[in-house]
């Protein structure tokens, strides 16, 4: 496919009940939030959700989207524990918790198309207590015992990038990408929002080959949603709207409180939530990291 735009409501549309849903970002760090607000307006259910996650993931579970979340973290940064994900979780949410590096050996072995991939990583934690978990022991001379990280292949995957043309190249210009890459490889689908959608020739990809992380052939679909990340930052474009993650938190006091914010920030259109969030001026004025 030479043009892989995409509406939201094609997004959403790519996607189906119970899928396996891997959310690019870190926390409050460029998370694909224009694609998850689409995917909490919609009628799909039954997701399972793989993550580093932050508000991604209390947006999800406070719209009774998931059935499952594998993950390494919940975190707001500023504020530690997203307090739906919180309430979701004391309610019986099935989870999957692992520590960070396996989450991200998980994803490689599913990268590389490996069934599992040996690791230090969790021995003699509780971790591994949970179902599903087995060891291998090395065939060599030293024989030691190790924890088979089991792959964790994605349906789809969804990321945040600074710039895309139609054609599904994608520069990802903070210095933090994290696992993305990752995260795009262990997907059988990819779909990224973009802060601009330009020419090709305005990608430079040559002298960007650093911020481009994934080949173009890996990307299903690019969907432009300018300050698509808020309210998490999308540096060097914009930093955290730590004031709007403050309110968000405070939507989990009563149900009619999480109802006012998702009918005010999430049941509406972009456009709408951009100008509800203080505009493109206010947004584009957040203070990003300086690296």
């Amino acid at each position: 496919m030479l043009d892989k735009r995409l509406s939201l409501d094609d997004f959403v549309g790519r996607l189906s009940d119970g899928m396996t849903i891997g959310v690019g970002g870190w926390a409050t760090r460029r998370k694909p939030m224009a694609l998850i607000r689409a995917i909490a307006r919609s009628k799909l259910k039954d997701l399972t959700v793989v993550a580093y996650g932050g508000p991604d993931v209390g947006l999800l579970a406070a719209s009774g989207k998931l059935k499952k979340l594998i993950f390494g973290f919940v975190s707001l940064d500023h504020f530690p524990l997203d307090p739906h994900f919180r309430a979701a979780r004391q309610a019986g949410l099935d989870v999957l918790e692992l520590d960070e590096g396996m989450l991200q050996w998980g994803l490689r072995a599913a990268a590389m198309r490996m069934p599992f991939l040996p690791t230090r990583v969790g021995i003699a934690t509780d971790i591994v207590n949970q179902p599903g978990f087995k060891t291998v022991t090395s065939p060599y001379e030293d024989g030691e015992t190790f924890i088979a990280m089991p792959a964790l292949k994605l349906d789809a995957a969804i990321l945040h990038v600074h710039r895309a043309d139609q054609m599904g190249n994608v520069l990802t210009l903070s210095p933090d990408p994290f696992f993305d890459e990752l995260m795009a490889r262990a997907a059988n689908k990819v779909f990224v929002s973009t802060e601009k959608l330009v020419a090709t020739e305005e990608l430079h990809v040559a002298e960007n080959a650093r911020f481009h992380l994934v080949e173009r052939a890996v990307i299903s679909g690019v969907v432009e949603t300018r300050f698509g990340a808020h309210p998490t930052g999308a540096s060097p474009d914009y930093g955290i709207d730590l004031k709007h993650l403050k309110a968000y938190t405070e939507t989990a006091a009563s149900p009619e409180a999480w109802n006012d914010y998702r009918s005010r920030f999430v049941d509406i259109s972009p456009e709408a939530y951009l100008k509800a969030v203080g505009g493109a001026e206010h947004v584009s004025a957040l203070p990003a990291p300086v690296y």
